[in-house]
């Protein structure tokens, strides 16, 4: 016998009963989240390795900083929008991220095996996937691309640059200054490409109405003072947020490409505020 999901609500004052699906009533409930995204190849560089992918039905947002040069560094971060395009939206926040994380695996596979085709190399991508799934974010990254939040007129940053500047200023063996000269600062630690074990990192945490995330590439973040990308972020439509901070980077001399998205969660108030809490691979 096939359950009735229905439920029957009944008026005193009417004569008929009123049906109510409560799935129905369950999405009514959820946030509206809606994904803008800007890329440019720069002011130097003569092509664009970055990708990006805005599926706001989904939940999924990513951008990606291939590495490799030539057709290698935009074929690989094109690899992580073809696995993530093929995801679907499964009904249980857990499934949803292992889901996630396998196409990242997928996407791993595909520039390992590339690369043993053409006889070593590398081809490689820095990756931040953005996914929400009802009142719930996880945010995944490898590499020096970024994610941000922005709650209540405050930013911060959610990820943790995997690069080797980062880990000689978490050592305390340089200064913020001294980073800023650090003729490595371009090494990264982690990518997808680079090994058969991916190692990635996670934030998550649940969603505010009125939360904007921003997910970047470093062609943004190191041309770009923070203080003005929050400004930017605070203040601006976040459909024109893209493309306003893609601008700035390139005025400010476009020296990588640069890739942008803002995702802006719209929803029921009242549905409590949770603090980010980070977790392992």
């Amino acid at each position: 016998m096939t359950e009735d999901l229905t439920a029957r609500v009944s008026d005193p004052g009417d004569p008929e009963p009123t049906t109510v699906n409560p799935f129905a009533a369950a999405a009514a409930a959820r946030p509206r989240l809606r994904g803008f995204g800007a890329t440019h190849q720069g002011n130097v560089r003569s092509h664009n390795e970055d990708s990006m992918l805005t599926r706001d039905q989904a939940g999924i947002w990513m951008i990606a900083d291939g590495v490799g040069g030539a057709s290698a560094g935009d074929w690989a971060s094109a690899q992580v929008v073809d696995v993530l395009n093929e995801m679907r939206v499964a009904e249980r926040a857990p499934d949803f991220l292992v889901e996630a994380i396998d196409r990242l695996y997928e996407a791993n596979t595909r520039m390992l095996d590339r690369a043993a085709q053409r006889g070593g190399g590398m081809i490689a991508t820095t990756v931040v996937l953005l996914l929400a799934h009802g009142w719930h974010y996880t945010c995944i990254w490898a590499g020096d691309s970024r994610g941000y939040l922005l709650r209540d007129g405050k930013m911060e940053q959610i990820t943790h640059d995997h690069s080797e500047v980062q880990e000689l200023l978490d050592a305390g063996a340089l200064t913020a200054d001294e980073a800023e000269r650090y003729p490595r600062a371009n090494v990264i630690t982690r990518a997808l490409g680079i090994s058969a074990e991916v190692d990635l990192d996670r934030v998550a945490g649940r969603l505010q109405a009125g939360d904007r995330f921003l997910i970047c590439t470093d062609g943004l973040t190191k041309m770009v003072p923070e203080a003005q990308i929050v400004a930017v972020l605070a203040e601006e439509d976040p459909s024109r947020s893209p493309q306003i901070l893609m601008q700035m980077a390139l005025d400010a001399g476009g020296l990588d490409n640069v890739t942008v998205v803002v995702v802006q969660c719209d929803g029921p108030a009242g549905h409590g505020n949770g603090a980010a809490a980070s977790g392992g691979r």
